[in-house]
């Protein structure tokens, strides 16, 4: 048996990516968690529990709390999953788009869905901590005046009518998973990721980016973040398509003395990327 922690419930788009990439014939043991603050908590709390933390958006952009939290902590990513997000417009039965006052949901999924509700300002959009925790509660108050964005298996599991599929504003919709442990034992690998500090000079990352093309290594991902405690100064996580580890290697060396505190992420393989939907 997988033991896990997700943000969110069943029939959440955490517990879509967990199957999808430990497989849905595995017995998993998932700890359900309100927040990404109680998963590393659930993590550090309990040995051997593998993660799954939502990344980055392809609306919605990179979420940098998450990087914190991995930052903060000893885990380290040994995969990642891609997820096609289709959100369905949820309600009880006899609930219909004429009768909706409000339609409840993850901050994340009702921002991706604000051209669908410019057709219906009448109805109030409220933030909530979860997508399927949205629908759990939908379905025990059974109220006909709300609605909830979450994902079709949100609705198969709880018998939920699907008023509308596809509200997402852009249909290319995906977000990307990390899936994170205490600990990576797997030899192989063609992606890594890696955390660093850059000198406070000018020209600093030119030169950085500079030594990566030098070396013919692809960075399919820089991200900054701000140092706390030095204002306006940043870190860089990159991720690097590493088909070659001795060129990882060599361009190691060659940076020695222009970036400090490295921190390898993790060495994993590249998750699938959607190219036609």
């Amino acid at each position: 048996m997988v033991e896990l922690a997700i943000q969110g419930f069943k029939g959440s788009y955490h517990e879509i990516a967990a199957y999808k990439y430990f497989g849905e014939r595995e017995e998993l043991k998932i700890h359900e968690c309100i927040s990404f603050h109680e998963l590393f908590k659930t993590m550090h709390e309990t040995e051997n529990v593998y993660g799954v933390v939502a990344i980055e958006n392809t609306v919605a952009g990179t979420i940098l709390p998450n990087y914190t939290h991995l930052l903060r902590s000893k885990f380290q990513i040994i995969g990642e999953v891609y997820l096609r997000i289709e959100h369905c417009l949820l309600g009880n039965e006899s609930t219909n788009l004429a009768n909706i006052q409000e339609v409840h949901s993850h901050p994340m999924a009702l921002l991706q869905c604000l051209e669908f509700f410019d057709n219906y300002p009448h109805i109030k959009l409220i933030e909530t901590a979860d997508t399927a925790l949205s629908a759990a509660d939908l379905k025990q108050n059974n109220r006909k005046d709300i609605a909830v964005i979450a994902s079709f298996h949100a609705a198969e599991s709880l018998g939920l009518n699907i008023l509308e599929r596809g509200v997402e504003s852009n249909s290319r919709n995906f977000t990307r998973f990390l899936i994170i442990h205490n600990k990576n034992t797997e030899p192989n690998f063609n992606k890594i990721s890696l955390h660093f500090n850059l000198k406070h000079q000018t020209g600093a990352l030119s030169m950085v980016l500079s030594k990566f093309f030098e070396h013919n290594i692809n960075l399919t991902k820089i991200q900054s973040l701000p140092v706390i405690g030095s204002e306006w100064e940043y870190s860089f996580i990159v991720d690097i398509d590493c088909s070659s580890i001795k060129h990882f290697e060599a361009v190691m060396i060659d940076l020695e003395t222009e970036i400090s505190e490295v921190r390898v992420l993790g060495k994993y393989f590249a998750g699938r990327k959607y190219r036609k939907i």
